[in-house]
């Protein structure tokens, strides 16, 4: 008997996405998926909610952090079958993300047997590096 879990295909996640009340504040979009490269891109588009000042297009770091905890968080879940545990986030702001969209692109770099850890770059329209993220997740659906 097979007990690894399917993987999530694009469809799964934007799924999950869109059911979890926390996330789908966020209205993220995906964009691609890699199995082979254990690589998420995911958009997060501009909404008065998300924005540090009204009308100034901002993007809050707040919101900039979930999206990062999210996209790495369902980097590895996309190959385990389901989102999985945070154990540490840790976000360097390079400039400030203005705009009508975020992209994250997420790229697992280490998986182990409890531990994954992934790298998040968040970039602006004009493809500008405006965060980076590295989470450690645990290895564990749930």
């Amino acid at each position: 008997m097979n007990d690894k879990p399917a993987r999530l295909s694009l469809k799964d996640i934007q799924a999950k996405f869109n059911g979890s009340p926390a996330i789908s504040v966020m209205g993220l979009e995906v964009l691609s998926m890699d199995y082979d490269t254990s690589t998420l891109s995911v958009k997060m588009p501009m909404s008065p909610s998300l924005e540090r000042v009204a009308g100034t297009k901002q993007f809050h770091g707040g919101p900039i952090a979930s999206f990062i905890d999210t996209v790495g968080d369902y980097a590895i879940g996309m190959l385990l079958g389901g989102g999985v545990p945070t154990i540490n986030i840790r976000i360097d702001y390079l400039k400030p993300a203005v705009g009508d969209s975020l992209t994250a692109v997420a790229t697992v770099r280490r998986t182990g047997r409890t531990v994954t850890v992934v790298d998040i770059d968040v970039l602006n329209e004009q493809e500008q590096l405006v965060a980076i993220g590295r989470g450690t997740y645990a290895t564990l659906v749930g």
